[in-house]
């Protein structure tokens, strides 16, 4: 194990973030259960010449701040945000989950004032700086994974330890494919939904980014969006997991949503801003150690034979002109345990229960077959 935590540290440090000589690396924990990464992260920053430092945010204490927020603590967060991506070249982002609820109890729009007080200093991180963000695992992981916590905790090192350029060199066929394409249709139990990603741009993740990784992203163009999608997994959100949510379309607008649950606060986060109810981001899963939910979305959205459709803001890089304070990622498997699914590509079958069925992406399936 103490080489994977290596291993891990060396790819975060040379090949997602590429640090140099002076670069200001801010690594952010939530637990020092994760000190033996951090401890490697620190050398590994410091090898390369960079300068690290570390800060450490209790979960529960977070929450409390959040929920008494103030507009004066919103100045502040402001000013805060604006003081790191001014001062820091790096971030990578450690987070240790105990909870997935212990910010449920934040109000809507406090989330909304904070959102829109630091969009301008979010979208320089995201877009601008260099960084990183993976979940150490915890005890809570491996249940949510059914697993014991030594079998996560193996298992969630193997993941993050994948070949990422060779991953990178494989979805090339991919990229070229849908940069292609324009109109899309996705076919499932309680789901038929069309859009076009005409001239969006298509990225590949590949660990740059996300820790573990293996997806490849564009956004829909903004009102192309009709239909109905019908998640099958998990998806948590702002201190709540919804299940079974379903959203229906028209001219790129949700006009309805549903869930197996709370639909009031399903409905609030859909109200939080204008753009909460169009799309941002389209995303098929394409990490082979992936294959089942566990309700957190870092792992969830890389689930190969998946795709994501997400309300709420589009990244810059492959950008469709919605801006919203939240990116909402929801999960949908298509492969046969899951109730199956296909995937057009103007009008033609790419992928159906969860593999590729055209030659030159069938490399992509890896071992499913």
């Amino acid at each position: 194990m103490n080489q994977k935590i290596k291993n891990l540290s060396e790819t975060i440090v040379h090949y997602s973030l590429k640090v140099k000589e002076n670069d200001r690396v801010l690594i952010t924990t939530s637990s020092p259960r994760t000190n033996d990464l951090v401890h490697e992260l620190i050398r590994d920053i410091t090898s390369a010449k960079g300068i690290p430092f570390v800060r450490y945010t209790d979960p529960d204490i977070s929450a409390q701040l959040t929920e008494l927020t103030t507009e004066a603590r919103v100045k502040e967060i402001k000013e805060h945000n604006q003081f790191d991506v001014d001062h820091y070249d790096c971030f990578i982002s450690i987070r240790y989950i105990t909870n997935d609820y212990v910010s449920k109890n934040v109000k809507a729009e406090t989330r909304r004032a904070i959102g829109e007080a630091t969009e301008d200093t979010d979208f320089i991180r995201i877009n601008e700086r260099r960084w990183v963000l993976l979940n150490y695992p915890s005890h809570l992981d491996a249940y949510k994974a059914k697993m014991t916590n030594e079998e996560f905790y193996n298992y969630a090192f193997d993941v993050m330890n994948v070949d990422y350029q060779a991953m990178s060199e494989m979805i090339e066929p991919l990229k070229k494919l849908m940069e292609k394409t324009d109109k899309v249709h996705l076919v499932s139990p309680g789901t038929d939904l069309t859009f076009s990603i005409k001239d969006i741009p298509v990225i590949p993740c590949c660990g740059t980014c996300n820790i573990p990784d293996g997806e490849i992203y564009t956004a829909p163009v903004k009102n192309s969006v009709n239909g109905t999608i019908t998640y099958n997994t998990p998806s948590p959100y702002q201190g709540n997991v919804f299940y079974e949510v379903s959203l229906t379309f028209e001219n790129g607008k949700i006009v309805s949503s549903t869930c197996n649950g709370d639909n009031k606060k399903l409905e609030e986060i859909f109200d939080t801003d204008e753009g909460a109810r169009y799309i941002g981001e389209f995303a098929l899963g394409l990490n082979p150690m992936i294959l089942n939910p566990m309700g957190d979305i870092l792992y969830d959205e890389k689930i190969i034979g998946s795709i994501h459709f997400t309300p709420g803001k589009a990244y810059k890089d492959a950008n469709n002109g919605n801006t919203s304070s939240i990116h909402w990622d929801m999960v949908l498997i298509q492969r046969q345990e899951y109730g199956g699914g296909e995937l057009y590509f103007d009008d033609v079958l790419i992928r159906k229960d969860g593999l590729f069925v055209i030659p030159e992406l069938e490399h992509l399936n890896y071992n499913l077959k």
